[in-house]
């Protein structure tokens, strides 16, 4: 598992496959699991969601950017996107990550841009804003940011990744604070992360069941895994937890029908939306994190119809190629 996580991170950090991605579009299958191209079509996904009692977190999609003028575009993007949700009635809120708003070219800078965005969000019913952790070096960026701006602004929240050492500092540090836990999709050293799947799953249970027990705000329990659900539940019955400050959350496009099937027995439900044609880097790390996603790629995305199609594109074909090697290795 751990060669699989690790094959598939470095693929989301090349940059060149990531172009070739950005150049052939959805035309690869991305559609699967990404909402939309632009705001009216994510928009309308967004609508057919809320309609099974589900909302909607909405990420622009993005990766690679070291320039002012790439940030703020994107933050323009962010910005649209969150006027539109406001215009439109659609149940949904934001995940930002701060990389792509400025982080790797200023800090201050990139404070700046998500303070423009926590004040649109504001403005347009106190739309929630969540921002994404990222690897260790931009989660503590992402954290320091968080605690200039929470003191002002009740709409804003992060990411606690469990298979950080520190994350049991870090749930007791942002009680008060909206959270989303997850278990984590980058690779990080022994000397501060977990390695093993068991001792990573093992870490995400004591946190939930840490968090819930201690929060004073919305906790998003961020999985896939059926059988960390099923011990959630049993857990917020046990205690009698007050379900309205909890959710589960999934990505958009995985087990839609557990999606469904837990919306249905009275759980709040959301699901994570990414939009845009920036999609490669997200969905590598969405199969270092889950790679059985494999069998949704290779049935589901990358047909013998979709491989003709981009045929011409020797680093996305290398890519498919090593992918089943993965698979068949298994």
């Amino acid at each position: 598992m751990d060669l699989t996580r690790d094959f598939f991170i470095k693929l989301s950090e090349n940059q060149a496959l990531n172009a070739a991605a950005k150049r052939y579009g959805l035309a690869l299958g991305a559609n699967k699991v990404v909402a939309g191209v632009d705001i009216p079509s994510t928009i309308k996904a967004i609508r057919v969601l809320n309609a099974k009692g589900i909302t909607a977190t909405v990420d622009n999609l993005g990766e690679f950017v070291f320039s002012k003028e790439e940030a703020t575009k994107a933050k323009n993007e962010i910005l649209a996107m969150i006027e539109a949700i406001h215009e439109s009635g659609v149940k949904a809120h934001m995940s930002i990550k701060l990389t792509q708003i400025g982080l790797d070219v200023d800090e201050e800078f990139c404070y700046e841009n998500v303070r423009e965005i926590l004040l649109k969000a504001h403005a347009c019913g106190n739309m929630h804003i969540n921002m994404d952790t990222e690897d260790y070096k931009h989660t503590m960026q992402t954290f320091a940011i968080l605690d200039r701006l929470k003191g002002e602004f009740k709409n804003v929240g992060t990411v606690i990744q469990a298979y950080l050492y520190r994350a049991t500092e870090d749930i007791d540090q942002y009680q008060d604070v909206r959270l989303r836990l997850v278990k984590g999709a980058y690779k990080e050293p022994a000397e501060i992360a977990y390695q093993s799947k068991e001792d990573i799953d093992e870490n995400y249970i004591k946190l939930i069941e840490q968090r819930l027990l201690n929060a004073k705000a919305m906790t998003s329990i961020a999985t896939h895994d059926h059988d960390i659900i099923d011990h959630a539940k049993r857990f917020i019955a046990q205690h009698n937890l007050n379900k309205e400050l909890i959710e589960f959350q999934m990505l958009y496009g995985f087990r839609t029908e557990l999606q469904e099937q837990i919306a249905n027995e009275g759980y709040q439900f959301c699901v994570y939306v990414p939009f845009g044609q920036d999609w490669y880097g997200y969905f590598m790390r969405r199969l270092a994190e889950r790679p059985q996603n494999l069998q949704l790629v290779t049935k589901s995305i990358f047909t013998p119809a979709v491989n003709k199609r981009i045929a011409a594109g020797a680093g996305i074909a290398a890519a498919i190629t090593l992918i089943a090697a993965a698979k068949n290795s298994k």
